[in-house]
Formats: C-alpha cells, structure tokens, sequence
C-alpha cells in the first residue's frame, strides 16, 4: 500500500501559518519539520511501500525534497481542497493507497494509520510468544575430576526499568519480552505518547489477570517528569537492569546518572566498506539499500568507505543510483575527485550519526586503513565490507570492533527481528553481558548449577 501526505498551500499560511515548515524539537532533540515527522512516521509501518507529499506549494515541496520524500505536485487554482487532492491521487491512479490529510481540522493521524500500527505491535507479540522459552535452558554440562556436574542455566535477570520516548509500540514489545523473559517490567514512556501507554498497559494488565498472572509483573508509568526517571535509575535495591530507548541526550543522561546496571548503545555510525575486489553492482545495491530504506534508524548507512582501487569507477555510479533521494555527500579530499558535488568532510562528519538523507565518504589504500578508519570514528553499532576475499573478510570480522560485522549484507540486518529474536528491546554497543540486538537470551543471565553425590573438597 502507498500513502499521500496531502498538505496544501492555505494550510501552511492560514489556519496554522507555517506550521508544516517549522522545525520542531522532539523528545531526542533532533528538529525536524511537521511533514518530516508524518512521513517517518508512514514509512515505519511494514505494509506500506511507499509515501508521497502531496502540495500545491513549492516551499512545501522543497522540504519534502531535502529529506528524501516523493513529492507529487498538484495545481493551486481556486478549488477545494478534495479536488486538489483527487488530482494528486490521479498520479497514482494505478496504486492502491490512502491519505494523510493534514489540512483544517482533519485528525493527524487517521483510523486505518493506527489500525496498521496496532496490528504489526500484536504480530509482534504473537512472534514472541512462539519463541522458545530461555529460562531454564542449560547449556556447557559436563564432569570434572571429582565428579561433580557442572552446567550453566539461563535465569532471568529480575527487575528491567525501560525508560523510552514517543512511540507506544515499545510498551508492547518490552512488556512481551520482558514477560516471556521471566522479569518484571516497569516501563516509562514519553509525554507525547502518555495516553496511548497508560491504553496499552490497561490491556496488558487484563491479560495477566485472564491467565493467571501476576497483574503487577509488568508496570507503565502514569508519570512522564524527569523526577520519575531518576527515581528508577538510581533504586538498585529494586531494579536489577535500565534500558534507555531514545535519543542520544536521553541516554548520556541515564548513563552517568544511573546506579542500576544500562544496556544501551549511544549512536548507529554504520560502515559498508567497499573493497577492492568488491563486486559493484552488489555494493551498489548495498548501499542504496542500507543508506536509503530508511533514514532514521540506527542500523542506516551512515559512512561509506571505498577502496581507492574502484574509487574512479564505483564513486560515480553510487552517487548516480543515490541522486533520486537527494543524498548529500560529505567526502574526503579524493572522493571529491571523483565527485565534484560532494561537501568536503570534517572527522565530525564521519562520527556522526545523521539520520537523514546525508552520508560520508572516505577513499582508503587498502583494507586495513578501511579497518583503522571504522574503528576510529565508528559507533561500534554495525559495519559490512563488500569483498570477493575470504581473507579479506575473516579480517574484516575479527578486527572490526562493533556488536555486528557482515560480510556482503545490508547494514539494515542489524534488528532483532532479521535475527530471529522475535522483538527486541534495544540495541547494545557495550561488550558486558549483552551485545548487539537484544532480545530474550538478552534479558536473561547465567548461572553456574553443580550437581554431587556427596563429594568433598580436599
């Protein structure tokens, strides 16, 4: 299904002046205008292809046009508003789709939108529930020279604060795999989504009390102040793990405030690396994939690094197949040999996590300085290397140091739904207990189980 943001012209100077083009601050601090926020908001949704502006106005269409939207233009002559759309639409006559009406006082989000979203969050839980069950799992038994048994069990980790900003769909996956998980959840959303959590936590109460559960095993907020936030951070008498979801302001605060235990990751600065023997037409298709599925993710291409050996060939064929979504391209001194369009690059640059239509660029000499410059200025999310090389890539895998390395994949793999873990309750940069896509294994630990028959130590 495709879907038209249908904005015009009399809705940006009239009623709300300027509205659609203002950048406002969301919860993550990142400024983004009105239309942006609506379109990420549509493109998140699994079954829809595509989503398209739909203006009679050009300031309108511009914005559109920096983020990496389709825009459909339509003729501003003096009719309403439904014709205006129904010409839009007529561009699309072959494509199934529905509207997002943002003008006068039509609802910002509409029923189907939020029907679409609720069934993906209860896919979501049907996923988990189908997954094995980690508690109790043994693993690594074995006898010593004394004859006891020894084993590792799977046990959960206890008490799991969730602390996350606008979406609601994380209050039903974290409640799922915290449940399924063995722990308890207290979960603290953001103020912008009190209603829909406060909603959601309802249903998920009356479903622990319908089999038996214990209603409070899992627990949202009613308070969004940021009171509420160190209170859970710092009670490690009774919260055994934090796990932040949100911007990179939300989690540099919880981490050095927080006395509880955080499983977290910072930024998602993603490398593909092109090497030399690199097959290009795959690359390509790499790439586009991983920069431009979808923006504001933290497994999207943020840096491309590419061997100077196909510099002069690959440079201009990537920047080629990236044009229709406007990607700009902040490259080093030789990249911008090849690619006279290119911004030139700052090590800021090539640390930053854009989340946008923006990449970086860096020509190397080899595999090795490919390494050193993902290392340097990586995130330790996720990197790939494009390469024919067996060598070359079991190099790549061991001296990368991130939670995920690949090998001829999308850096857009890097979910714990592509992993097979169901669900996941967030991403991890840290290299204690959990790493990369957390799911349930994730909210579990391990401990150590002896069986004897009597057996004493000398």
């Amino acid at each position: 299904m495709s879907v038209v943001i249908f904005i015009p012209a009399r809705y940006a100077s009239t009623r709300y002046p300027g509205k659609p083009l203002v950048e406002l601050a969301g919860a993550s601090g990142q400024r983004k205008t009105l239309i942006q926020r609506t379109w990420e908001a549509a493109k998140s949704v699994s079954c829809i292809d595509g989503v398209y502006v739909l203006t009679d106005d050009h300031r309108i269409a511009d914005v559109a046009t920096n983020f990496g939207a389709e825009v459909l233009m339509t003729s501003p002559a003096a009719r309403n508003g439904s014709e205006r759309c129904s010409e839009g639409l007529s561009q699309l006559a072959s494509e199934p789709r529905a509207v997002i009406n943002l003008q006068g006082d039509a609802p910002l989000t509409p029923n189907w939108f939020v029907e679409a979203l609720v069934a993906a969050m209860a896919e979501g839980v049907r996923q988990v529930a189908a997954l094995a069950d980690p508690v109790g799992q043994t693993a690594n038994g074995k006898y010593l020279p004394s004859g006891i048994h020894l084993s590792q069990m799977r046990v959960p980790l206890g008490v799991v604060g969730i602390i996350y900003e606008s979406r609601p769909n994380v209050t039903v996956d974290a409640a799922i795999l915290c449940f399924k998980s063995g722990n308890a959840a207290i979960l603290r959303g953001g103020k912008e989504a009190l209603h829909s959590n406060q909603a959601i936590a309802a249903l998920v109460r009356r479903a622990m009390t319908d089999t038996g559960m214990p209603e409070a095993a899992v627990q949202v907020l009613d308070r969004v102040d940021r009171e509420a936030v160190s209170l859970l951070i710092q009670d490690d008498a009774h919260v055994d793990v934090i796990v932040p979801r949100g911007g990179r302001g939300l989690i540099e605060r919880i981490s050095r405030d927080a006395r509880v235990p955080v499983i977290k990751h910072l930024d998602g600065n993603c490398h593909i690396y092109v090497a030399a023997d690199a097959d290009l037409a795959m690359a390509e298709a790499l790439v586009v994939n991983a920069k431009t599925r979808r923006y504001g993710v933290c497994n999207a291409l943020e840096s491309l690094v590419v061997d100077s050996a196909v510099a002069s060939v690959f440079l201009p064929k990537i920047a080629a197949a990236l044009a229709p979504n406007a990607i700009e391209i902040r490259g080093c001194a030789r990249t911008r040999n090849y690619l006279t369009n290119a911004i030139p690059a700052t090590d800021e640059d090539y640390a930053t996590e854009y989340l946008g239509p923006i990449m970086s660029c860096k020509v190397v000499d080899g595999l090795d300085e490919a390494i050193a410059h993902i290392n340097q200025h990586g995130s330790g999310h996720t990197d790939a290397i494009v390469t024919a090389g067996i060598d070359s890539a079991r190099r790549f895998i061991r001296d990368v140091d991130s939670a995920s390395v690949m090998v001829n994949a999308s850096t857009a793999f890097a979910d714990g739904f592509e992993y097979g873990l169901g669900a996941e309750i967030g991403i991890s940069t840290d290299k204690i207990h959990a790493r990369g896509p957390v799911g349930l294994e994730g909210l579990t630990s391990q401990k150590w189980v002896v069986w004897g028959e009597g057996q004493t130590r000398s």
